[in-house]
């Protein structure tokens, strides 16, 4: 396995919980970098300066380098408080820059069940101009991904905010298994957000059940979107992100409570990663 043809990074915390577990199965695959989501257990947006000090001691130490932050900004209800909210952001932008990484994942607020995405959509535009005019003061790059269940989840709604707002300090991740779990045909999106794209997350779904399965055995339509992506010579980190097996943490992350397993047999994070890998290796040498 080698990451040298294509930028791929990787959420490792689905190997383990164990930091140094992780970078080991990184090694193992010829991955030289992580986006940075949950250390021994804990988010990485709960870590104090002098605690994510250590862990990029033994990243340094280990050669992996920080693709993104995998942060939890924005996946909170729209009609949460902002304020401990924004100060968690402030600390997130500090942590991006000792990790020494331009990128921070975020998302767009959950809408309330049964409501229209429409009734919020000022409040949530208001809430991500002061975020990315504060990315824009420190020199970080905000990428939004399209998660079920907040306003950004489909692809109009994920172009009416990049209408707004890209430029350097905010773009696009595209997810595809996100997508199909809304319902959203992988394809047509694509066409639509293509000019925003800057990260892209190796996650592939199934339309019926909406179970995550490695990529392109849903229905992502990851071999034509990849294949279109390299043919268009794009250079940003693919983002492999298994889903395939439990890991610690993943409760608290999917509000939907969507199964993320394939039976019940792939529990094993570190199998669950290189079978993720493998696939997305394989539709790239197709």
């Amino acid at each position: 396995m080698d990451d040298k043809m294509y930028k791929v990074t990787g959420f490792a915390d689905e190997i383990d919980s164990d930091f140094e577990k992780q970078i080991k199965v990184l090694h193992e695959c010829n991955i030289s970098y992580m986006e940075l989501r949950s250390a021994y257990g804990k988010n990485i947006s709960e870590y104090t300066l002098e605690e994510a000090r250590h862990l990029k001691e033994i990243l340094d130490r280990e050669n992996i380098k920080v693709s993104a932050i995998g942060s939890p900004i924005g996946k909170i209800s729209i009609t949460d408080d902002f304020e401990a909210h924004f100060q968690l952001f402030c600390h997130v932008v500090a942590l991006a820059k000792l990790f020494e990484t331009k990128y921070i994942r975020l998302f767009s607020f959950y809408i309330p069940k049964g409501e229209k995405e429409g009734a919020y959509k000022e409040m949530v535009f208001d809430r991500m101009k002061r975020m990315i005019s504060y990315a824009e003061q420190e020199n970080v790059i905000l990428l939004h991904e399209n998660e079920k269940g907040i306003y950004g989840d489909i692809a109009s709604r994920c172009k009416e905010l990049m209408e707004s707002f890209y430029g350097d300090h905010f773009k696009l991740i595209f997810d595809f298994a996100n997508f199909v779990q809304c319902g959203q045909e992988t394809l047509s999106a694509y066409e639509v957000l293509k000019p925003y794209i800057a990260y892209i997350h190796i996650k592939d779904a199934s339309m019926d059940t909406h179970q995550v399965v490695p990529a392109g055995m849903g229905d992502g339509h990851l071999p034509e979107i990849l294949g279109q992506l390299k043919a268009e010579k794009y250079d940003g980190f693919y983002s492999i992100e298994p889903h395939l097996a439990e890991f610690v943490g993943l409760r608290s992350l999917e509000r939907e409570g969507e199964k993320s397993k394939i039976g019940e047999d792939l529990t094993d994070g570190k199998i669950s990663f290189i079978v993720a890998y493998r696939a997305f290796l394989k539709i790239m040498e197709d």
